[in-house]
């Protein structure tokens, strides 16, 4: 099924059988079962496999539409560059309750809490809000610049784009977060009165499409982390594959074919772009946890 061969056609993509052998389980309707059963039970297994023996340092959020459903993913990159998606989350919209869902799932299967954590999203509010109350203070929100930037010229009339998208591109790619903080600034500024939704939209978060600017990365390793570029990738054979789909009957459906999906795309994983660079993300997340759990000890001191 996921490459390509319809329940309709199931019984013409086997190897021919002898004359007047009576064939069985090949019909739609069987095949159909067969599937469903199968990718059921391939979601469960997975969505209760133990990630404490993964050395997460980054995770990219990410969501998928089809029609009235979201589907919230999560991509995990190891130390050594290797990837993982870690698990799905289906709902009505991209909100904090199903956000906060998905990485209590994580949470519970095994991904710490307590170590500081790199963690890669969309410019939603409600993905940042859901990764503060599961991650608290351990977590490094980096917002994807690539949403950021379409967000903002979504807000601006068609002649007004070209500049503006320039004008980001430029901040973003000055490899120092003080300098693309200023630029970005600036450019607020020149929005602000003629055109306050594309400020506004550019104001907020802008901190957070910096994060990893300020961590003195590799740039190839720095321009694979500032985006959700390597999860949209997964989304696209996940799309390529349910696209043949013509009816999604509910949530439980979609979360069956986007699990069989993901299965088959990470076949064709390679390691994160700019992986040789990782051990100083490593480091600077190691400095972090330290200052973090310092800080916690001192508070908790003071208490008592």
């Amino acid at each position: 099924m996921v490459v390509g061969v319809s329940t309709r056609k199931y019984a013409r993509s086997l190897e021919p059988v002898a004359e007047g052998v009576t064939t069985r389980g090949t019909s739609r309707s069987a095949v159909s079962r067969r599937f469903v059963a199968a990718t059921q039970q391939q979601l469960d297994e997975w969505m209760a496999s133990d990630l404490r023996g993964l050395n997460l340092v980054a995770v990219m959020i990410d969501a998928l539409c089809f029609r009235e459903h979201v589907v919230l993913c999560a991509l995990g990159i190891e130390a050594g560059g290797k990837k993982h998606v870690l698990g799905l989350q289906e709902g009505a919209t991209e909100n904090a309750v199903a956000c906060t869902e998905l990485l209590a799932n994580l949470r519970e299967r095994g991904l710490r809490t307590d170590r500081a954590l790199l963690v890669v999203i969309d410019g939603s509010k409600a993905l940042a809000k859901a990764v503060r109350d599961v991650f608290g203070p351990f977590a490094l929100i980096q917002r994807c610049q690539v949403h950021k930037t379409r967000n903002v010229l979504e807000q601006l009339p068609e002649n007004k784009r070209g500049g503006v998208r320039k004008a980001m591109y430029d901040a973003y790619r000055s490899r120092s977060a003080d300098t693309a903080r200023r630029l970005l600034n600036n450019l607020e500024r020149t929005l602000r009165k003629n055109h306050p939704g594309a400020a506004a939209s550019l104001r907020e978060g802008l901190d957070e499409t910096l994060t990893v600017l300020a961590l003195g990365l590799g740039a190839t390793l720095e321009r694979s982390l500032s985006t959700t570029n390597a999860i949209e990738n997964l989304n696209g054979n996940i799309r390529r594959i349910t696209r043949r789909v013509k009816t999604w009957r509910d949530g439980t459906m979609i979360l069956r074919w986007v699990g069989a999906a993901v299965n088959e795309a990470a076949k064709g994983f390679r390691r994160f772009r700019g992986f040789q660079d990782l051990k100083k993300l490593v480091a600077v997340l190691d400095v972090q946890t330290s200052k973090l759990k310092k800080g916690i000890d001192a508070t908790a001191r003071a208490v008592a």
